[in-house]
């Protein structure tokens, strides 16, 4: 079973990840700061990150620099989930590590098939 790491702090967006992740047969760990998505992504090593940037203590752009340079996990998709949508964010998360970018509010389909996309390149 894929193994997918969600790091998010709004528990409705945790939610709806969850529902949706679980209804495609994904299994899912959790985490709600950027510190507990690194502990997590160290001890579970997903198959896949979807990372919030919005994150009490570091944010999503540490978060995921952070964990770009743990050996074991520098090719692990990271997928940044963002409210952000100002000019430029899509570049800067891309820049700073992350594999793709989806902005909020999710849409299952979108996820889905960004998902899928990105677990074929395994």
């Amino acid at each position: 079973m894929t193994k997918i790491l969600i790091v998010e702090d709004n528990p409705n967006n945790l939610y709806l990840m969850r529902f949706i992740l679980k209804k495609y047969g994904f299994e899912i760990t959790e985490a709600i700061t950027g510190e507990e998505g690194i502990v997590k992504a160290v001890s579970e090593k997903p198959d896949l990150i979807l990372m919030d940037i919005q994150l009490p203590g570091i944010d999503g752009f540490e978060t995921t620099r952070r964990i770009r340079e743990i050996k074991d996990l520098s090719e692990i998709p990271i997928i940044a989930l963002t409210s952000y949508a100002m000019t430029g964010d899509r570049e800067k998360a891309l820049s700073l590590g992350c594999t793709g970018y989806i902005e909020k509010p999710i849409d299952p389909d979108k996820i889905i098939a960004q998902i899928t996309e990105f677990l074929k390149g395994d």
